[in-house]
């Protein structure tokens, strides 16, 4: 979902320049990389208290502001990347089933797919709250083949990280598509190759076997 279907990273940078902004201190990249840190969990608030206690500017009011800039401002800069839509609807028009198998949290997943117009061509989303575990473990994956009535070598995974997407994908047998053009971790997974790499996520179709129009 996240860097697939819509440029979220980069809606988490922009959150993170408003709150920096709203602090009026501190550096938005210096915010962001909290998030990475694996302390907290990606999308945690704690991470935002522990940037701000470092900086000496912890109050509990400030902090819940800050929390719901971030929130606001995220949510208001996810917007699907070009061609994700029409593709979609191809895919579902020609009878593929789909899901989306996410780690972020199952409200946040809704509200995400809900804000670009995406939900409805998902027959299923599978968050850790439903699977029981995350990524790189196959059983989000597999929870979504069995909601689909699928096999794995009858199944594409498509998915912008080598080593959380693809791999797992490749373990199930599944054929594996890599979104490289929302890849933002910088040499990771280099050991692991995709069958499928993608510069645009409108190239799905045509490896699917839908005609170009």
């Amino acid at each position: 979902m996240d860097n697939t279907l819509f440029d979220f990273v980069g809606a988490k940078r922009e959150a993170c320049r408003c709150v920096v902004d709203y602090l009026g201190t501190g550096d938005p990249e210096s915010l962001f990389r909290q998030f990475l840190r694996g302390i907290h969990g990606f999308e945690d608030h704690e991470n935002i208290r522990d940037y701000m206690s470092d900086l000496g500017v912890y109050e509990e009011r400030t902090f819940e502001v800050c929390c719901g800039t971030y929130e606001d401002v995220k949510l208001s800069q996810v917007e699907a990347y070009p061609g994700v839509e029409e593709t979609l609807r191809r895919l579902q028009d020609t009878g593929i089933s789909l899901a989306v198998v996410t780690d972020a949290e199952s409200p946040q997943a809704r509200r995400r797919l809900e804000k670009t117009g995406l939900i409805d061509y998902f027959e299923t989303v599978v968050t850790p709250e439903v699977s029981g575990r995350r990524k790189p473990e196959p059983d989000s994956l597999l929870y979504a083949l069995r909601r689909l009535d699928a096999v794995p070598a009858r199944a594409m995974m498509v998915g912008d990280s080598l080593v959380r997407d693809i791999a797992p994908g490749k373990h199930l047998g599944m054929v594996t598509a890599f979104a490289a053009y929302g890849d933002w971790r910088e040499g990771s997974g280099a050991d692991v190759e995709a069958d499928i790499v993608l510069a645009e996520f409108a190239e799905l179709a045509g490896h699917v076997g839908i005609p170009g129009r």
